[in-house]
């Protein structure tokens, strides 16, 4: 079968396809044939090794896929040869087939196609599990999504929104803000043109907001959590920006601000009925029309490392799509 493969940690264009072996599923595991695969900014960090995971070389990048069973491990019960299915892999994804653990699988929802599937699982799992699970946003509250044009944040915005929060989103440049607003982003601000901290005062009455979602990092992160209101609740989500900020812990102490960490793939791995749980909520809201993945491109497995490239430079709107089959 043929696979784009890490050999090296190191950079992203050194990223081949090639002929790899068919894998085989082991006990508790699913073999798939990969119909859709979603690109992510994780994918960019962990073939650098620059991710808090690193893989056995070499290996496949690639974290989340929709396809269709064709071999299952001993011990699986709840998932059948020939049956179309969404799930996490952590890597894996971008090959013709991969094995994943049949805990991290779930039965491809009714209407939903593969691509959507494929860009279901990482970006709104891991926006549900911040938003519901870590942070508890409440109806009612306003919300700030950093980095909001990028696949978690438009997914944050959409699930802000079915909890009934209000949602400023926050990005570089009136293109993505446009993308955004089409989601349901309440107010938006250009932090490249415009003062964050100043216009989140403006917006919230001096009151401040009272939760970040930050999967961008860098020289935003001290504005935004200086503008959170009284115990007011930091989501650290990732570091898009290349720079892990250092912030004072006194910002925290002043009005008993909470900073707290959000790692998804552990917190599957770790409650896997939780997070199946939130895939079907997910699952429910897609079925009704309440939120949709934005997919800008859909690509073979020759155009896999450009993808992930381009996520690297934060040039992709919404979700990258890599077909294997193609």
């Amino acid at each position: 079968m043929r696979a784009l493969i890490c050999d090296a940690y190191g950079p992203i264009d050194q990223l081949q396809v090639r002929d790899v072996p068919v894998p085989e599923p082991g006990p508790g595991e699913v073999r798939i044939r990969v119909e859709a695969a979603a690109v992510n900014f994780p994918d960019a960090l962990i073939v650098q090794g620059l991710y808090q995971v690193k893989p056995a070389l070499p290996f496949s990048p690639g974290a989340e896929l929709a396809g269709v069973v064709e071999a299952v491990g001993e011990g699986v019960r709840h998932v059948q040869p020939g049956q179309r299915v969404i799930g996490f892999c952590g890597h894996g994804a971008f090959a013709e087939q991969a094995v994943v653990s049949a805990l991290q699988l779930m039965p491809l929802p009714d209407g939903m196609d593969m691509d959507t599937g494929a860009a279901l699982v990482l970006t709104y799992g891991t926006s549900l599990h911040a938003l519901k699970d870590v942070g508890r946003l409440q109806a009612g509250e306003t919300l700030l999504v950093l980095g909001a044009a990028g696949g978690v944040g438009l997914a944050a915005i959409e699930i802000a929104r079915q909890i009934g929060a209000r949602v400023i989103a926050a990005a570089s440049s009136q293109h993505k803000l446009d993308l955004c607003r089409t989601v349901g982003a309440d107010e938006c601000i250009n932090y490249f043109t415009e003062n964050l901290r100043q216009r989140l005062d403006a917006l919230t009455d001096g009151q401040g907001v009272q939760m970040v979602y930050d999967p961008v990092g860098g020289d935003c992160t001290e504005h935004a959590l200086r503008a959170t209101a009284w115990r007011g609740r930091y989501l650290v989500v990732g570091f898009a920006a290349g720079t892990i900020p250092k912030v004072p812990l006194n910002l925290a102490l002043l009005k008993e601000r909470a900073i707290l960490g959000v790692f998804w793939g552990e917190a599957v791995r770790r409650d896997p009925a939780a997070h199946l749980a939130n895939m079907q909520q997910l699952a429910t809201w897609f079925a009704e029309g309440r939120i949709r993945p934005v997919i800008s491109e859909r690509v073979g497995l020759e155009g896999a490392r450009d993808a992930i490239a381009r996520m690297a430079a934060r040039q992709v709107l919404g979700k990258v799509v890599v077909r294997p089959q193609q």
